[in-house]
């Protein structure tokens, strides 16, 4: 039987649909896109049976969700912090809030999302780099990783640093922004004052750079401003920052990565990331794994980052689903 934190967004969904039944299921459909109706009814025809505990999880989590929308969008941020803190306490409240304003985030850009890395790089490279930071604000985090690592060096630093600054942007800037993009992209939408780009956001962006940029980008915009850099790492999770994890989180993304990327990433490890993980392992797991580092030799520096990288890049969208959580600092409290 799959339990229900074992479970990706869309298979969470399907258990909504299921649960809620075919007639309200077959309204539901009407407002999705061909292609989520096509992996949503894919989800539910592979889905095994749920425990009753777990679908009441699925379902609480949903209506969570919905009223934290709800409350958001009728009373504003503020009103809702204080009506879902009652409901549910304040960790709950904050994780909620943060959830569903990265969902109702403008969709000025949606266009750009769905672009390739490398039309979008060709479209903005020459423009100015508050624009491409506009842009990239409103782009994917992987997107917005490949286009920065690609443009001129002095460019890169001016718009990591323009992105990490932004707060907020006017219908008016964004519409102007749109005009010029609008001959080769499509579904120009208006759009309310919105929060865009920001530390968190350069954060999540700079996560999916490669090593070598990263470190680039870091070393100039310490010279620049230091205590952005600063705030801007502090808010980063690489590698080394597994140790923070506690075991259950540990555990989880274990399952999750290649044991081909857990040896190369160890290879380069420093000792207390290495314990950590290697206790949060099976005994015949870890015997193997030890086995296969003995082993593997002549490994590249650039494999080893790689490597971790992805399993970076595990962690993080295993947090974005709701099935680990990240801590640093000692900042947020875990109530088990």
């Amino acid at each position: 039987m799959i339990r229900s934190r074992y479970l990706n967004g869309s298979q969470k969904a399907a258990a909504v649909i299921i649960a809620l039944g075919t007639e309200s299921a077959s309204r539901i459909y009407k407002y999705l896109r061909n292609d989520e109706i096509e992996q949503i009814t894919m989800e539910i025809a592979h889905m095994s049976n749920l425990s009753p505990e777990d679908t009441e999880d699925i379902l609480s989590s949903f209506y969570q969700v919905c009223l934290t929308q709800k409350v958001i969008t009728e009373g504003g941020l503020e009103y809702a912090r204080a009506v879902l803190e009652k409901a549910f306490g304040p960790q709950t409240a904050n994780a909620l809030i943060e959830r569903i304003t990265k969902n109702l985030q403008t969709k000025a850009f949606e266009f750009v999302r769905k672009a390739d890395y490398k039309n979008l790089l060709a479209l903005i490279q020459n423009e100015h780099p508050q624009t491409i930071a506009l842009i990239l604000a409103y782009a994917r985090a992987d997107q917005a990783a490949a286009v920065i690592a690609e443009l001129p060096k002095d460019k890169r630093i001016d718009v990591v640093e323009r992105i990490a600054k932004m707060d907020r942007a006017s219908p008016e800037i964004i519409h102007i922004v749109e005009e010029k993009l609008e001959r080769k992209f499509s579904s120009v939408i208006s759009v309310d004052f919105t929060e865009i780009g920001g530390v968190k956001y350069i954060a999540y962006v700079m996560n999916h750079m490669d090593r070598s940029n990263e470190k680039y980008i870091f070393d100039e915009l310490s010279k620049k401003d230091a205590k952005l850099s600063d705030e801007i790492l502090k808010n980063m999770f690489v590698f080394e920052d597994i140790v923070t994890l506690d075991n259950l989180s540990i555990q989880r993304f274990i399952r999750e990565v290649d044991t081909k990327d857990l040896v190369y990433a160890l290879k380069g490890a420093n000792k207390e990331v290495a314990d950590v993980i290697f206790s949060n392992m099976s005994q015949r797991m870890a015997e193997t794994i030890r086995t296969d580092l003995e082993y593997t030799h002549n490994v590249r520096l650039r494999d080893v980052e790689e490597a971790q990288q992805r399993i970076v890049a595990t962690i993080r969208r295993l947090e974005e689903e709701g099935e680990l959580v990240i801590t640093k600092g000692g900042k947020d409290e875990i109530i088990a």
